[in-house]
């Protein structure tokens, strides 16, 4: 098998059992008595998670990676699940969990296309560009309310409640750090004083965090031990800010056949990922006006002036750094995988197996 079909086959094993619970939690949450005048608004939402077609009739799109969902249930399963696989419905006690995290990404990624301007994510109208702004701001705070209910679900599942709220207070706060990257993000646009430690702290907080998190609540759902889940949680921090910088390698480097899209679509697009950031710190003045010169235009770019960011990039041996780059991220979150107490149970010993899946798919994009 590939890196790519084992990777997919490792985000597979979980995605029915998740699918169910995101299903569940909109028929308890948001298919009451009381919402019969409601139906569209929730249509909103579902159209996002790919449930319905803009006329609300059933369908199935492309529901995204559940890649912190599946997270979540995996260091669960890494560290505690197993003193419940008696029962072939272990899962359940952290599926709740699972819908809530994915319910939170969900709810940044409607706010995201808005603020981004985006009109499509995966395959189809975006929610905004359908049903308009307004409409879509509110169907994102009421998914994100959503979220918050679905978590406490797992009281229903037998969960202890001081753990049920140090869940809370891990998702609550990871809300937070995402929402603060999300504004350094949008602060950092027209600007050409970005460094890249300050790029690094942004992606750390918009991307990373809520990996971190879905690390974190899976371990706490599967046992007390205060190092174990540390290190998960570790783990997820890396694995986030390495699948961001293996992303911003792709959108330089890679072929429209491994991409799918334009070659060089960062560049076309006047993206400052690291690769960009990187370079200008490294370029010499002339060159730092030069990317200065067409990072600031207005009119789209020509085919020659993104060979000219490339060649810089190329001087300022940039897209070795960024292999590199990737591959200390990757090896930090093998490391902190590694510390994590082993079990011998043969749960554990699988979803360890599929956490290093992940690792050895982002390394790749290294080499």
């Amino acid at each position: 098998m590939t890196l790519t079909s084992t990777l997919q086959a490792t985000l597979l094993r979980h995605q029915q059992a998740i699918d169910s619970a995101l299903h569940s939690a909109f028929e308890r949450l948001a298919e009451r008595d009381d919402t019969h005048n409601l139906q569209e608004y929730y249509g909103q939402m579902r159209y996002h998670l790919g449930w319905v077609d803009r006329h609300f009739q059933a369908t199935r799109s492309n529901p995204g990676k559940l890649m912190r969902s599946t997270l979540l249930l995996l260091a669960y399963e890494a560290v505690g699940a197993w003193e419940q696989t008696s029962n072939p419905d272990y899962l359940r006690r952290a599926l709740p969990a699972a819908a809530a995290v994915e319910l939170t990404h969900n709810f940044t990624l409607i706010h995201d296309d808005i603020v981004d301007g985006d009109t499509e994510r995966r395959h189809r109208p975006t929610l905004w560009t359908v049903w308009g702004m307004p409409n879509g701001i509110n169907s994102g705070d009421g998914m994100f309310a959503l979220s918050r209910l679905a978590l406490w679900g797992v009281l229903d599942e037998g969960v202890e409640a001081d753990i049920a709220a140090r869940l809370g207070a891990c998702l609550d706060k990871a809300c937070l750090v995402v929402a603060e990257g999300q504004y350094l993000d949008m602060s950092f646009e027209g600007r050409q004083d970005i460094s890249v430690a300050m790029y690094i702290d942004m992606i750390r907080r918009k991307t990373a965090e809520l990996m971190a998190c879905s690390a974190e609540m899976g371990a706490r759902l599967g046992t007390r031990d205060a190092e174990a889940i540390a290190r998960l949680r570790s783990f997820g921090e890396a694995i986030g800010i390495a699948f961001q910088v293996r992303d911003d390698l792709l959108g330089v480097w890679a072929s429209s056949e491994e991409l799918g899209k334009t070659e060089a679509g960062d560049i076309y697009r006047r993206k400052q990922s690291l690769p960009i950031l990187h370079a200008r710190e490294q370029a010499t003045p002339e060159e730092q006006a030069t990317l200065t010169r067409i990072y600031q235009q207005v009119e789209p770019l020509e085919k020659e002036q993104v060979d000219e960011v490339l060649a810089i990039l190329e001087r300022t041996g940039t897209r070795d750094y960024c292999r590199q780059f990737l591959a200390q991220q990757s090896e930090r979150a093998r490391e902190a995988l590694a510390s994590v107490p082993a079990q011998q149970a043969e749960v554990s010993i699988r979803a360890m197996e599929d956490m290093r899946v992940l690792i050895d798919f982002v390394a790749a994009a290294a080499q």
